[in-house]
């Protein structure tokens, strides 16, 4: 009885889940194939697939060839990474800090790290936006990178921490008395350590960076520094849509994130296993 029980459970827990990732990937099917279509396939058939007199690449031929969309991707893609790059550095560089030594101010630290975590970063974009343009900043990619770097680094330092004092402590010792330094035990010891961490917090830090449209539309609507996420605006206009290469254009901003999930895919899963284990 309870074999059967648990067979049942299980089975629904599945069912449920499939319908969930059913909902959560509709919409993405949808873009993609109606990217593929012309206008009037598109409304006429959303559901249809891009076949014969309804198959188009209109769509991406405005996207890629005529537009400045592929810079747009370029801008995005810089902002991107370069701030992913600062939150992974400095977020596990001072989580190892908080974790690893003790000192005055520490419990501090950590309940302003989740005060960050709890008040929203655009609640400051007039004193951001004040900063920026004292700074001579404004629209240029740098003042995205600050931004998004600040925005992402107490929940990565929170994240962090919870796993780096999980490390065991002699293994940092044994380092220490083969002469290693603080930085080479941290590079060389700690970091392979939380690997699965390191992609739990990319994949979380970025979709939020990648697909922002608040501070590129304050910080730097200029038409050299405009993301993804500003740039598909160029096709809608005031009377019309241009949706075959909207959606075209959102078909590709869509990849990146879906390329990285591939490729951390398996960390993630582990670190947040391992998070649920620890918990």
């Amino acid at each position: 009885m309870r074999r059967v029980q648990d067979h049942l459970s299980s089975t629904v827990i599945h069912a449920v889940l499939l319908a969930w990732t059913l909902l959560a990937v509709f919409p993405l099917v949808l873009i993609l194939i109606n990217s593929f279509k012309t206008r009037k396939a598109i409304f006429g058939d959303a559901l249809g697939l891009p076949i014969g007199k309804s198959l188009s690449l209109k769509g991406y031929e405005s996207v890629m060839a005529n537009s400045d969309f592929p810079m747009f991707f370029g801008n995005s893609l810089t902002v991107t990474c370069v701030s992913l790059f600062f939150i992974l550095l400095f977020g596990a560089m001072a989580a190892h800090a908080v974790s690893e030594y003790e000192f005055k101010g520490n419990t501090f630290i950590s309940l302003y790290l989740i005060v960050g975590i709890m008040v929203p970063i655009r609640l400051g974009t007039v004193a951001l936006l004040d900063l920026i343009v004292g700074l001579g900043l404004t629209n240029t990619l740098t003042a995205l990178i600050l931004v998004y770097t600040a925005q992402g680094l107490p929940i990565a330092i929170f994240i962090f921490t919870e796993f780096l004092r999980s490390v065991s402590r002699e293994i940092k010792d044994s380092a220490r008395i083969d002469g290693l330094s603080e930085y080479r035990i941290f590079f060389e010891v700690v970091l392979p350590l939380v690997r699965p961490v390191i992609a739990t917090v990319a994949v979380f830090s970025m979709i939020p960076i990648w697909n922002d449209l608040w501070f590129p539309l304050i910080l730097s609507p200029g038409e050299e520094t405009r993301t993804v996420t500003l740039g598909v605006q160029q096709f809608i206009g005031q009377y019309t849509v241009k949706w075959g290469s909207v959606l075209a254009a959102l078909s590709v901003a869509i990849m990146p994130v879906l390329v990285m999930y591939i490729i951390f895919s398996r960390q993630l899963i582990r670190g947040i296993t391992t998070g649920a284990v620890k918990g």
